[in-house]
């Protein structure tokens, strides 16, 4: 590992990494904030290109990625402490670009790709990025009103999936309009056709709504075939009125790929 100079901490570091934890300064400067090793990591190792880096000597000497001396910042646990959203801070905080996406996205269905209908949790956006990554599912459609994806609760939820799911921020009536010809779509809705009872396609298109609306009429009108997940009966009945979104997200991408395994 190159020799890592000591640069100097400023307070204008504090306000860069403040700054970007709202939505419109993380647009204005096209950055957002990761952290701990395990997020930090995965990005690093990733198309993201590195901004910043500010570590404890204990995290760059076990450091192995080879990063140019002007974006390594050395500190110290009090000032780890003072940049860090987590309750306990983690070795490492990093800044990281966010990448400039074409103007007209190039979409290309080619496996179950998930689309995301006004999803406004970002534990649960966080979630279901982690989730597609765990099936192998490499692309996610949201709309222009689902929460942002760099904000830094996404960004901690997702473990460091971030770095290998494509995020496409689209209108979701010109997506269906204009990028799906051929394939089969699901969406998520209750009190449908159980999923378990149909033969699901490998290459598909599976729409999940928000967690307090649901999937618009308007996508319902698009969609090829609305599908459930059936309760469990209980003596009295199920008490529980929906799946939380990422959770149903997570059984139906489960199902999909057992099916096509």
């Amino acid at each position: 590992m190159q020799r890592i100079k000591k640069t100097m901490f400023y307070k204008s570091h504090i306000k860069l990494i403040q700054s970007l934890r709202q939505s419109k300064f993380r647009k204005q400067m096209k950055l957002f904030v990761a952290e701990g090793p395990k997020v930090v990591g995965e990005l690093l190792n990733s198309h993201y290109t590195l901004h910043l880096l500010f570590a404890t000597s204990e995290y760059l000497a076990d450091l192995k990625k080879q990063i140019s001396s002007e974006k390594l910042i050395m500190v110290k646990a009090p000032e780890l402490d003072r940049i860090s959203q987590l309750k306990t801070p983690n070795q490492v905080v990093g800044v990281f670009e966010i990448p400039v996406e074409p103007q007209i996205p190039k979409i290309e269905i080619e496996d179950l790709t998930l689309v995301l209908e006004d999803i406004g949790d970002p534990g649960n956006m966080g979630t279901i990025i982690r989730t597609a990554d765990w099936f192998g599912i490499k692309e996610i459609i949201c709309s222009e009103n689902c929460v942002d994806i760099y904000n830094p609760k996404v960004v901690q939820s997702t473990m460091g999936s971030l770095a290998r799911v494509k995020i496409t921020y689209l209108d979701i009536l010109t997506f269906f309009e204009q990028n799906i010809s051929g394939t089969m779509s699901f969406a998520a809705v209750m009190n449908e056709t159980s999923v378990y009872t149909l033969s699901l396609p490998k290459k598909a298109v599976l729409v999940i709504g928000s967690e307090s609306h649901g999937i618009s009429p308007e996508v319902l009108q698009k969609v090829d075939k609305k599908i459930s997940i059936p309760a469990i009966e209980k003596p009295h009945g199920s008490k529980a009125e929906s799946l939380n979104a990422s959770v149903a997200a997570a059984i139906l991408c489960s199902e999909f790929r057992r099916q096509n395994n």
